[in-house]
């Protein structure tokens, strides 16, 4: 799995696979706690995602969304900046 550039590497097991994005959900849940967070939530549906076509297109529509407003912001700050009087 390649995540920000990275390769991580993840288990063969398909049974392996959904018990650590399961658990990663789990823990997301619980983001109240000190050492879980709500940034497992996210983790554990990418790790699901490669099983799992239904969330695998949920994944996808959401980087869709995600990368439109990026770079609907980055051409927003553009002409803001160029429009901008020195």
């Amino acid at each position: 799995m390649k995540l920000f550039g990275k390769t991580i590497p993840l288990p063969q097991s398909v049974w392996l696979r959904r018990a650590l994005g399961g658990s990663l959900i789990v823990g997301g849940v619980f983001s109240f706690l000190p050492v879980l967070g709500v940034w497992m939530l996210p983790l554990g549906l990418i790790i699901l995602s490669r099983d799992s076509s239904r969330i695998r297109r949920i994944r996808r529509k959401s980087e869709v969304g995600l990368l439109r407003r990026w770079r609907e912001y980055r051409a927003r700050k553009r002409v803001e900046k160029a429009s901008k009087p020195e």
